[in-house]
Order: structure tokens, then C-alpha cells, then sequence
């Protein structure tokens, strides 16, 4: 076990943040120990989720690839109290797999998307100021704090360039569209089995996958209500704890 999966996991637990790690580590392997932890704890692992979907944050970060991260039932917002440190929110399109999925020819196969519901994704960097590098927000398990998923429908291909609203408090803080998830949502499951396989990570059947940001996140403040509508999709909401 690193010292840096040990700090991040202890950050996530109480709440205050850690500096900057300094010292050389592997990535994805902080990743799965941190995630290891978790497991070891009694959460389950439910699925993946995307990070730097968006070309313009992939270029602000100075990165030219996507990231991965991973999901416990227990980061679902309805399932406890839990301690932030500097939560943002953003909307989200939510994919269900129909089939085990070890490789981008598994992701390619009819099935490998059996459902599709409206979601939020609460992320929330363990770091102090909201700062970080490349690796270290992978290490991060890529800033995943909370989500909320809305009713599952029917996949259907053909619907992926949806107009988003998302709300907080009842005003409008984004608007866009799911195009914006990597130009093209659809290409979400190929390059989550792409990122999974080349770490040795089998997507299972049933699991969910967060496909990315449809907008710019948003910060988040004690108590406030955030509900997101996505066309043809219908809602997904939650309540921040006070």
C-alpha cells in the first residue's frame, strides 16, 4: 500500500484536503489500491466513469487523453452522509452495459448498452485548492465524490445530440449539450473499455458508466437542490447535505 493511497483515502474521509504529492508514483495502481480500500470497507464496485471528456479541458489541462475512474454504490448521494471538501456538480449522460466488457470489440458488440438515464456527478479533488496534475487526479480516482442517476430508458443510438439544463435552486447555472461528451457521447463505452483494458479493469455486465461532463461543473454550497433535465431523457436531482 502507498503512503499517497493512505492520504488520499484518510482526505476523503474527513474531509481535508492534502498537498500535492511529490514523490514518483504509478498512477492507476494509487488508483486501485485508494479504490482497494474502499472495498476493503464493505462498498461494492458499480460501474466507471470519464474524466476530460470535454477538448477544451483536455487542453487547458495540456493532456490529449481521456481518464478513468472508478464507482462504489457507497458514492451514490442517496446512499449517506459523507464529508466534502470543495464539491462541484456536473451533468452527466448514464450508460447501463448489457455485457461483460474486457476489450473496445466487447464495447463494440450489440448489447454492450442496454439503457441510458440522466445523471450528476458531484467531483471534488482531495487536493488542497482544487489543484492538480495529470497523474495525480487519476491517482484521485479522477475527482469522483457522489452521483445521482435518473429513471433508466431504453437505449436508443440514434438519440445522443440532447439539449441539458441543469439547475440549483431553481435557476439555470448550465446549458448545453450532450454532443459536447467527446463530440459525440455514443463514443463513450469504446474508450472506457479502451482505458479499462489497458489497466487490466473488466467492465461487468450491469455496471454504470458516467460518460462525462455535457457542461462546465458548477460549485456546490450546503443545502442546495440541483436537478438536471436532459431532452428526451427526463430528470435526474438531489439535495446537497446542510
Amino acid at each position: 500500500m502507498t503512503d499517497l493511497a493512505a492520504r488520499l483515502d484518510e482526505a476523503c474521509r474527513t474531509g481535508v484536503a492534502i498537498p500535492q504529492p511529490v514523490d514518483d508514483f504509478e498512477p492507476y495502481e494509487v488508483q486501485s489500491e485508494l479504490i482497494g480500500l474502499r472495498l476493503d470497507r464493505g462498498e461494492r464496485l458499480v460501474g466507471v466513469k470519464l474524466g476530460f471528456t470535454s477538448e477544451g479541458k483536455r487542453r487547458q489541462m495540456g493532456v490529449d487523453d481521456l481518464i478513468l475512474g472508478r464507482l462504489t454504490d457507497a458514492m451514490s448521494v442517496h446512499s449517506g452522509s459523507r464529508r466534502y471538501i470543495h464539491p462541484r456538480v456536473e451533468p452527466e449522460i448514464v450508460y447501463l452495459t448489457g455485457r461483460r466488457i474486457a476489450s473496445v470489440t466487447d464495447a463494440q458488440r450489440p448489447g454492450a448498452v442496454v439503457a441510458v438515464a440522466p445523471g450528476l456527478e458531484i467531483i471534488d479533488s482531495r487536493y488542497e485548492n482544487f489543484r492538480f496534475s495529470l497523474e495525480s487526479v487519476i491517482a484521485d480516482n479522477t475527482s469522483a465524490a457522489g452521483y445521482a442517476i435518473g429513471p433508466w430508458r431504453t437505449y436508443d443510438p440514434t438519440r445522443w445530440n440532447l439539449g441539458v439544463v441543469m439547475e440549483i435552486d431553481g435557476r439555470a447555472v448550465q446549458i448545453g449539450s450532450t454532443a459536447a461528451i467527446l463530440g459525440d457521447p455514443r463514443r463513450a463505452v469504446v474508450e472506457a473499455a479502451r482505458l479499462a483494458a489497458s489497466i487490466g479493469l473488466v467492465i461487468e455486465e450491469g455496471s454504470v458508466l458516467l460518460a462525462g461532463a455535457a457542461t462546465p461543473a458548477e460549485p456546490l454550497r450546503p443545502g442546495a437542490h440541483v436537478r438536471v433535465e436532459i431532452q428526451d431523457l427526463g430528470e435526474a436531482a438531489f439535495r446537497m447535505e446542510a
